[in-house]
C-alpha cells in the first residue's frame, strides 16, 4: 500500500505549482500584459486546478487559498518570470518571432510537468478521501487540465485541451493508472512516480513528433446562400425578334436586367443614358 501519502501529494502538488504557475507567467509576457497581469495569470494557472480539485471533492476551503506553502510557491514562480521579464521583452524588441517561439516551446514543456503531476496527485487524493473509481480519473484529467484552460481563458485564446494536439490523453492515463493500481493493492510510492514519468514522457512525445488526434472527416461543403438569393443561378431570357430593315429575325440571349439592343444584336452591356433634348 501506499505510504506517506501527505507528503508524496504535498510534493507532486509543489512541483505542479511551481511549472504551471511559470507558464501562466509566460503566457501574460507573449501577451504583452503588465506586471500584474502577469502575476494574476501565473497564480491562476498554478493554483486554478487544485482549486477546482478541492471543490469537487468538497474539501473546503480550497488548500490553494489557504495553504501557505502553495501561495509561497506560486510567488517565487511570479518572481522568477518577473527576474526574466526584462530579458524576454528586450528579445521581444529585437527579434520578435525568436521570443515568440522561445515562449511558446517553453509554455509546452512546462505544461507536461505540470500536465504530469497534476493529473497523478488529483487522482491520489480523489481515492484517499474515498471518491468513486471513474470520480477519481474524473478529477485527475480535470485538476491537470483545469489550470491551463482557465489561463487560455483569460488570455482570449483556445484552452490547450480542446485542440487537436495530445494534451488530456496522457492525463487520462496517468490517473488511470493511479486508479487501477490502487483497486489492484500495488499502489506504491514507485507507482506515483512511474504514472508521473508516463504521462510527461507521451506528452512531450507528443510535442517532439508533433502528434494531432485525429478529428472528424473533412466533408465536401455546400455553398452558402444568403438570405433573399434564389438558390439557382438566373438563365438568360430568350427573346425572339421580327425581321427588319436590320436584317433577318434574330435570338437575344440576355439577362432579365439588361435591355435589348435595337439594331438586332444581342445586347452585352447597359445602353448610354439618352442625351437631354434642348429647349
Amino acid at each position: 500500500m501506499l505510504t506517506a501519502p501527505a507528503d508524496l501529494r504535498l510534493a507532486l502538488d509543489l512541483v505542479g505549482i511551481f511549472a504551471f504557475a511559470i507558464s501562466g507567467g509566460l503566457v501574460g509576457v507573449r501577451a504583452r500584459l503588465d506586471l500584474f497581469g502577469v502575476a494574476v495569470l501565473a497564480w491562476a494557472t498554478g493554483l486554478g486546478g487544485g482549486i477546482l480539485r478541492d471543490l469537487l471533492l468538497g474539501d473546503v476551503p480550497p488548500v490553494g487559498i489557504s495553504e501557505p506553502r502553495y501561495i509561497i510557491t506560486v510567488l517565487l514562480a511570479g518572481l522568477a518570470v518577473v527576474a526574466v521579464y526584462p530579458v524576454v521583452v528586450d528579445l521581444g524588441r529585437r527579434r520578435p518571432r525568436l521570443r515568440l517561439g522561445v515562449i511558446g516551446q517553453a509554455v509546452k514543456y512546462l505544461d507536461a510537468v505540470g500536465l504530469a503531476v497534476f493529473s497523478v496527485a488529483g487522482a491520489l487524493k480523489a481515492l484517499i478521501l474515498g471518491a468513486p473509481p471513474l470520480a477519481c480519473i474524473v478529477v485527475g484529467v480535470l485538476t491537470a487540465v483545469g489550470g491551463g484552460a482557465i489561463r487560455d481563458v483569460l488570455v482570449g485564446q483556445v484552452p490547450e485541451v480542446l485542440r487537436r494536439e495530445v494534451y488530456a490523453v496522457p492525463a487520462l492515463l496517468g490517473a488511470s493508472t493511479v486508479v487501477v493500481a490502487s483497486r489492484l493493492e500495488v499502489l506504491s510510492v514507485a507507482v506515483v512516480w512511474g504514472a508521473v514519468a508516463l504521462v510527461l514522457g507521451l506528452r512531450i512525445t507528443a510535442i517532439v513528433l508533433d502528434l494531432q488526434v485525429p478529428t472528424r472527416l473533412h466533408l465536401p461543403t455546400l455553398p452558402t446562400v444568403r438570405r433573399g438569393q434564389d438558390r439557382r443561378p438566373a438563365r438568360p431570357h430568350t427573346v425572339r425578334r421580327r425581321e427588319g430593315p436590320a436584317g433577318p429575325a434574330t435570338t437575344d440571349h440576355r439577362p432579365p436586367d439588361l435591355p435589348a439592343r435595337t439594331d438586332g444584336r444581342p445586347s452585352d452591356h447597359l445602353p448610354p443614358p439618352p442625351e437631354e433634348s434642348s429647349r
